[in-house]
């Protein structure tokens, strides 16, 4: 067995669910028990479950049989340490998590999580003076200094193979979908399953779109005997003029219809909706164009199920290279993939930053060479 720098490091799983997470977590605790006798402690439900100090012992027998399973056996949470909900106020609770960290004699504390987990673990380290490492998840592929996070793979299948699923229905109806797919700020996943289910258009946040310019797409499909269209739009996606008023340093969106959710024993409207913006794309694409439009929101299903053999050959890859990275006592770093290897960047580098689809981007232009529409 080789020597190693470090004797015990915790382990947890922060932000939304991802598959892969049990991958990574199952590459971490197998090379660092098995090739350098670290000892691994577990903390439940991300940052919470370490500031509560709610922990399990993790070993080569728990971590078996883990490598397939979707979601995170030490489950997860989106609490920050540094405000975290106690009593229904924000709290900073980062010295109980460095209390409880030394506690447990951890030399080095181990994140699994998209960019907010590389905030906080950068907290923890700045702030509590504790050293960590993090590995970059999240299936929207937005965690910068990395190719890719592990997740993106999984839920561009499924996102692509819902787009597959909707071209029958379309086609049958002459019906305009709009399929609705994860990604707040950066537009990885709906444009790579939009590319790979060959939708006609593609809206992403990076491109603010121009609905009377995707109206004229649409209708010009139609008029060469196209007989339906697919939209992928991320959910983030925003209009020029939500875009211009943000310029502005104005908070003003496109205002979609109310919707009612529920009324009271004299049919009164009691609590009412704003419309998701797929929903108000299609409505008003719908009114553009004369062609009748439906949604679909893929929603957590795009997060869930087992992990494609991809996503789990980058988390297993990585999980080795973390706990080769521990024995070095190579800390305070995330454990990047750069081509066909994996290699540390300084988390100062990460922390706080997004990786969004660049306008010159290869994909964007290929999208555009097969007559893809990008919103203008």
């Amino acid at each position: 067995m080789a020597a190693s720098k470090t004797k015990c490091i915790g382990i947890l799983t922060s932000g939304g669910d991802c598959p892969g997470l049990n991958a990574a977590i199952r590459g971490v605790v197998k090379a660092a028990i098995g090739s350098y006798g670290i000892k691994v402690v577990g903390f439940l439900d991300g940052f919470r479950g370490l500031v509560q100090n709610r922990t399990i012992a993790l070993d080569d027998r728990a971590v078996s049989g883990i490598l397939t399973q979707g979601g995170t056996i030490l489950g997860t949470a989106r609490d920050k340490p540094h405000k975290m909900p106690v009593g229904g106020k924000k709290m900073d609770m980062t010295d109980a998590a460095v209390e409880n960290i030394r506690k447990h004699h951890i030399d080095c504390l181990v994140c699994l999580g998209g960019g907010g987990t590389q905030k906080n673990a950068y907290h923890l380290h700045k702030e509590g003076g504790i050293d960590v490492l993090t590995l970059p998840k999240t299936i929207d592929n937005d965690v910068a200094e990395t190719d890719i996070t592990f997740g993106f793979d999984t839920a561009m299948n499924i996102a692509t193979d819902a787009i597959d699923r909707l071209h029958t229905t379309a086609t049958s109806h002459h019906r305009i979908i709009v399929c609705e797919i994860m990604g707040h700020n950066a537009g990885w996943l709906a444009l790579g399953a939009g590319i790979a289910g060959g939708a006609d258009v593609i809206m992403i946040p990076e491109i603010p779109y121009d609905l009377k310019a995707v109206a004229a797409h649409l209708e010009k499909r139609r008029m060469s005997g196209k007989r339906f269209s697919i939209i992928a739009v991320a959910e983030g996606a925003i209009s020029k003029a939500e875009a211009k008023a943000a310029a502005d340093g104005k908070k003003k969106k496109d205002k979609g219809a109310e919707v009612v959710v529920e009324r009271d024993a004299d049919g009164q409207p009691y609590h009412l909706v704003q419309e998701p913006k797929a929903s108000q794309i299609a409505r008003q694409l719908q009114q553009l164009t004369g062609t009748e439009a439906r949604v679909t929101s893929l929603g957590h299903v795009q997060r869930g199920g087992s992990p494609s053999p991809r996503d789990r050959f980058i988390s297993s890859i990585l999980g080795t290279a973390a706990a080769d990275a521990l024995a070095e006592g190579n800390y305070n770093n995330m454990i990047a993939v750069k081509g066909d290897r994996s290699e540390p960047v300084p988390l100062k580098d990460v922390a706080g930053k997004k990786k969004i689809v660049p306008a010159d981007h290869p994909s964007i232009i290929s999208a555009q060479r097969l007559g893809t529409c990008m919103g203008v």
